[in-house]
C-alpha cells in the first residue's frame, strides 16, 4: 500500500478551530474518531464560521429535498419507508407520523440528492450535506437532540466526510481515483460521514465513533456509470449513504466492532477503493484548526457541478447581445477529467431523453443558458423532460460539441471553469472564460441568494407561512433547545405529498 506524500488537498478550508490530534501514532480513524467527539455541548465549541456554515446548509438541503417530493422516485423510497415501518423514531417528508431513523435519512438522503441541486466540495467533487444532515437530523430527532448537538454532529459529519474524499485525490498528476475507478465519491465518504454524525447524537465516545466508521467503511457503496449513460439510481446514493451511517451508529451502540484501520489498513477503504495510493496527510493535517465546512460550494443551478461554468458563460454571452438563432457552433471548454460525464457519449449528451439527464448534459445546459432561464439563472422549470426533447433545443444542442480545455486543466478540480467559443452564422467567433465557480469562496452566494433558493424550492410544494417556518427554524437551529419545530414544519401534512 502506498501512501502519496503531497501537499495537502485543502480546497477552500477555513483556518479556525483548536483541536489537533495526536498524528504520531493513532490510526486515521482513530484521529477522524477523536475529532469527532471533541466537539460540540460539553466539548470544544465550533468556529462561529462553522455553525454559521452548517445553519445554511441545513436550509438548503431541506428546501431541495421538498422540491423533490414531486419525483416518481421520491414517491417510490417514500412509499417503501411506509411499507417497511418498524420502530417510530424519527419524522420524514411525505411520511406520516415516525420511522425507524434508518428509513427517515434513507427519505431525506434520497431527496436531498435527486434534483442535483446538493453542495459540493472541492477538491474532493463530492456532495457532502446531501447525506449527513438527513443521517443526523434522523438520529437527533430519535433521541430528542438539541439544536447544538445536531449542528455539531453535521459538522463534524461533513468534514470527515470531504477529508476522507480528499485522501482520494492526486495534487500532482490532478487524478480523482476515486473517480478513475468508477466510484461515487458522495456515497463512499458520505456512510463515514453520516456515521460519525450519528455516532456522534446516539452518544457514543470516541471508541464507538471509530467502531461506527468502521462499520460504515464495510457499507460503502456506489458507481457513478449513471453519469454517463442514464438511469436514475444516482438518486439513491446520498440516502444509501445516510441509512448506512444511520445503521453503522446504531450497530456500534449494540456492541459491533470495527477495525481502527479502517482506511489505510492492508485490506481497508483506501486498498478496496483506491488501490492503497491516497494522500493521508489530507485525511488529518490542520484537522480541527483549519475547517473545509465553510468552503463547501453551494449549487446555484440544479445541473451536476460541472456544467455550471458553461451556463455562467453562456449567460454572459447571451447578455452580450448573443441570440441562440445566431448560433452556427459552439464549443465548450472544461477540464479533461468532466468531459466524459458531461460530454460523452455526445450523441447522448445532445438528445437527453429527460430532464434528469439534461442535468447531466454540457450541449443541453449551454442551449438551455443560450436560450434564458429561471432562477439564478436556470431554474428546476428549465429541467422537464418536455424541454429536454423540445426540437428547438435539440437542433441547439446538435451544435455544441464538450473538449478538454488546458486552461482549465490547470485549474481543475480547485474549480470547475469552463471556457466558451461561439461561431456565429457569419463567422464571428466569441469567447467568454468562467474560471471560478459561483457559490464558492471566490464568487459566494449571499445569505438573501441562499434562502432565496430556499424558498424557491420549497414554495414549489409547501404554503407560504410553512417555507417560512422551515426558514426561522433552520437558521435557528444552533440555538433551539430541540429540533422539534425544524421538523415539525418540515413534516405536517398540509402540502406535502403523502
Amino acid at each position: 500500500m502506498t501512501a502519496t506524500q503531497n501537499q495537502p488537498a485543502t480546497g477552500q478550508a477555513t483556518a479556525i478551530g483548536q483541536h489537533t490530534p495526536d498524528q504520531s501514532a493513532a490510526t486515521l480513524g482513530r484521529q477522524l474518531a477523536e475529532f469527532a467527539a471533541a466537539y460540540g455541548p460539553g466539548g470544544r465549541p465550533l468556529p462561529e464560521a462553522v455553525t454559521r456554515s452548517v445553519a445554511q446548509r441545513v436550509l438548503d438541503i431541506l428546501g431541495i429535498a421538498v422540491a423533490a417530493t414531486s419525483l416518481p422516485t421520491s414517491a417510490a423510497v417514500i412509499e417503501l419507508a411506509r411499507e417497511r415501518g418498524g420502530r417510530p423514531a424519527a419524522r420524514a417528508i411525505g411520511l406520516t407520523g415516525r420511522v425507524p431513523a434508518s428509513e427517515a435519512a434513507l427519505v431525506h438522503g434520497v431527496l436531498a440528492h435527486s434534483l442535483d441541486y446538493d453542495d459540493t466540495h472541492l477538491p474532493s467533487v463530492l456532495h457532502p450535506s446531501a447525506s449527513v444532515v438527513p443521517a443526523a437530523l434522523a438520529a437527533g430527532d430519535e433521541v430528542g437532540a438539541d439544536g447544538a448537538q445536531v449542528t455539531a454532529a453535521i459538522a463534524v459529519g461533513l468534514e470527515i466526510c470531504v477529508r476522507v474524499g480528499m485522501a482520494g485525490y492526486d495534487r500532482a498528476s490532478g487524478v480523482n481515483r476515486y473517480f478513475e475507478r468508477g466510484q461515487h465519491a458522495t456515497s463512499l465518504c458520505g456512510a463515514l460521514g453520516s456515521a460519525a454524525a450519528a455516532a456522534k447524537l446516539y452518544r457514543l465516545d470516541a471508541d464507538g465513533i471509530l467502531h461506527a466508521l468502521g462499520i460504515a467503511a464495510s457499507m460503502a457503496s456506489g458507481i457513478i456509470e449513471g453519469n454517463r449513460t442514464g438511469g436514475t439510481v444516482k438518486r439513491m446514493h446520498c440516502g444509501w449513504a445516510a441509512h448506512a451511517g444511520v445503521w453503522a451508529a446504531q450497530l456500534a451502540q449494540r456492541g459491533f466492532t470495527g477495525p481502527e484501520t479502517l482506511l489505510e489498513g492492508r485490506f481497508g477503504l483506501f486498498q478496496a477503493f483506491l488501490g492503497g495510493e491516497f494522500d493521508a496527510e489530507a485525511v488529518t493535517e490542520g484537522l480541527g484548526r483549519r475547517w473545509e465546512v465553510p468552503g463547501i460550494f453551494f449549487k446555484p443551478y440544479p445541473a451536476n457541478h460541472f456544467t455550471h461554468a458553461g451556463i455562467d458563460a453562456a449567460i454572459a454571452l447571451r447578455e452580450r447581445g448573443l441570440r441562440a438563432a445566431d448560433v452556427a457552433a459552439v464549443e465548450l471548454g472544461v477540464p479533461t477529467a468532466t468531459v466524459r460525464t458531461i460530454g460523452e457519449p455526445l450523441a447522448v449528451k445532445q438528445a437527453p431523453e429527460t430532464g434528469y439527464q439534461a442535468q447531466f448534459s454540457g450541449p443541453y445546459t449551454i442551449a438551455a443558458a443560450l436560450l434564458g432561464g429561471g432562477g439564478l439563472g436556470l431554474g428546476l422549470d428549465d429541467f422537464t423532460d418536455e424541454l429536454a426533447r423540445d426540437p428547438v433545443r435539440r437542433e441547439l444542442m446538435g451544435r455544441v460539441t464538450v473538449v478538454a480545455d488546458a486552461r482549465c486543466d490547470a485549474i481543475f478540480p480547485n474549480q470547475f471553469p469552463a471556457v466558451l467559443r461561439v461561431r456565429t452564422h457569419d463567422g464571428t467567433w466569441l469567447e467568454e472564460a468562467v474560471l471560478a465557480n459561483r457559490g464558492g469562496s471566490e464568487r459566494p452566494l449571499s445569505d438573501d441568494e441562499v434562502a432565496g433558493k430556499f424558498r424557491d424550492n420549497a414554495a414549489r410544494v409547501l404554503p407560504a407561512e410553512r417555507v417560512e417556518a422551515i426558514a426561522a427554524a433552520a437558521r435557528a437551529l444552533p440555538d433551539a433547545p430541540s429540533i422539534d419545530d425544524l421538523l415539525g414544519a418540515l413534516t405536517a401534512a398540509d402540502g406535502v405529498p403523502r
